[in-house]
This record gives structure tokens, sequence and C-alpha cells, in this order.
């Protein structure tokens, strides 16, 4: 590891000391941030499948209806039945904090009338099978928000998963191990010039005595 351009002083030493010790406490800090973000995005991963094979079973069965209501009415019915909606859905985007990451968070409120049928036909002219795929088709759009969700949610701690790995790696396996190194070799550099200073002042001592017993 290369030792960094300082000047070898003490306190130059003193200050990278404290450098080092802000380095090893920020890679403690970010290593736990890490390991709970892995910890979350797992269990949103596994959420996330969960509510993937939900929808996609409940997409699955509404199309066989739809297909099935398709065999017994002709196409003018099928699209006259479903042209006008009998429900308000209402939309509340906002956001949440996760591990310092900001993930959005989408409200679903859907407004019905007691005194409206949920169905936006007459039942004398349209199957039954049209009836179970409106409402298998009525569950999937909370479903299919919950999963939009999850998945943006997932993909943003996982982008900052990332940078935070790259961060401990940077702080582990560069920065720490460069700080120990110069401040071994700023120590070696001292203690090389504190034994010439005292070889210095032993000679100059002898010099003196010496000096002194020939006068």
């Amino acid at each position: 590891m290369a030792v960094m351009r300082v000047n070898p002083t003490r306190m130059e030493l003193t200050r990278l000391k404290e450098r080092l010790q802000v380095a090893v406490r920020g890679h403690k800090l970010l290593k736990d941030k890490r390991d709970e973000m892995v910890r979350r995005f797992v269990d949103l991963v596994r959420q996330n499948k969960k509510l993937r094979e939900e929808m996609e079973g409940k997409l699955t069965q509404a199309l066989k209806d739809f297909l099935m209501t398709r065999a017994v009415m002709s196409s003018e019915f099928l699209e006259e039945a479903i042209m006008f909606p009998s429900r308000r859905v209402e939309i509340k985007p906002s956001t949440d904090n996760v591990m310092g990451v900001v993930v959005p968070v989408i409200e679903y409120r859907e407004e019905t009338d007691e005194d409206v049928s949920p169905y936006p036909y007459s039942f004398s002219t349209t199957s039954a099978e049209l009836d179970g795929a409106i409402v298998t088709l009525s569950g999937i759009l909370p479903l299919m928000i919950e999963l939009a969700q999850v998945e943006k949610t997932c993909q943003m701690l996982a982008d900052e998963i990332e940078k935070t790995r790259r961060r401990v790696n940077a702080l582990e396996y560069i920065v720490i191990p460069q700080l120990e190194e110069t401040i071994r070799y700023i120590t070696m550099k001292l203690d090389e010039d504190e034994r010439g200073n005292r070889t210095r002042l032993m000679k100059v001592k002898d010099m003196l005595e010496k000096k002194d017993a020939a006068l």
C-alpha cells in the first residue's frame, strides 16, 4: 500500500490518527447500514415475489373469464357493457425514508356508492363470466399499485446497497490501510530522528566531558 505524501511531523501524525479513527468509525456505521439494507431488501424481494404471483394468477383468471364472455357475447355488447365505470379511484403519492433512502408510497383509495351497483351493466344482457372477470379485475388495481411500490423500493434499495458497498470497500481496502501505513511510516521516521538526535547529544556530551578532562 502506497504511503501518503505528507510531512513526517508529530502534528501530521496526530491528524492522521484522528482521520483513521473517523474512517474506522465510518466503516463500521456504513457496514451496519449495508447489512440492515440487505436484510430489508431480502424481505421486500420476498414480498414482491408473493405479490407478483398473486397478481399474475388473478390476471390469468380474469383473461379466462373474458375469453368465456367473448364466446357467449358479441363484441358490441361487451364493449357497451364495460364502457362506463361505476367506481372512482383516488391515488395519493407520497414518500417514506428507509435507511436514508427516499422511497415512494402510493395510497390507494376507492370511492364507492352503496346505491350504485359495482357492475356498470344490466345482468339481463351479460353473462356470469363477465361478472367474475369484473370482480377479479377490481381487485387487481390495488395489487398492481402495491407491487409497483414494492418493486420501485427494491430497485432504489439495490442501488443504495451497491453505493454503500463501494464506500465500505474503499474504506476497508484503500483508505484505512493507507492511513495505517502512513502512520507507521511517520512513527518510524520520528523514532529514527529521535534516535539520531539522542546519538548526537551523546557524542556532544562525550566531547564536552573529554574537553573538561583535558583542562
